[in-house]
């Protein structure tokens, strides 16, 4: 990737629904070459998708926990981690070192629904041991952006 295709991939991340003709003028290129640049990326991977990023308040969704959920002796947990991910409240599902086997992250509407979720969806799966849940008061910063050095090479498969 060249320089270009790194500032087109932080513009993307700024603002997904920029006007291709808005990012060729930033990097003062053709529209058509920036289009190609982009699809491009999408065809290597290196874009995955565009997402809308919603206000959980106007859902009733505002809480956010993080559930680390150790697996049974024994067990390769790889359903255990497809399992939690189908669940719809589940934002994230990490397998992780250590004595947990994953780190989730979901969200619910109060105390009284995570509850609901994590002793009948989340324990309830074969293969789970434990859980253990920390509730966020309050989300600083939550992003998915990946930090870019145009600087560094980027590895494309």
């Amino acid at each position: 990737m060249d320089e270009i295709s790194f500032k087109i991939l932080k513009i993307l991340q700024k603002k997904a629904r920029i006007p291709n003709v808005e990012v060729a003028r930033q990097v003062a290129l053709a529209p058509s070459a920036v289009l190609e640049r982009i699809r491009k990326l999408e065809k290597q991977g290196i874009i995955e998708g565009y997402e809308v990023r919603l206000n959980p308040k106007y859902f009733t969704k505002s809480l956010v926990a993080f559930v680390t959920v150790k697996i049974k002796p024994g067990n390769k947990g790889d359903r255990v981690g497809e399992t939690l991910a189908a669940i719809e409240s589940v934002q994230e599902v990490h397998l992780v070192a250590g004595d947990d086997a994953y780190l989730v992250k979901l969200r619910a509407a109060d105390p009284h629904e995570l509850g609901q979720i994590v002793r009948h969806r989340i324990a309830g799966i074969k293969g789970v041991q434990s859980t253990r849940t920390v509730i966020a008061l309050e989300t600083v910063k939550e992003t998915a952006r990946i930090p870019i050095d145009e600087n560094k090479e980027g590895k494309t498969t």
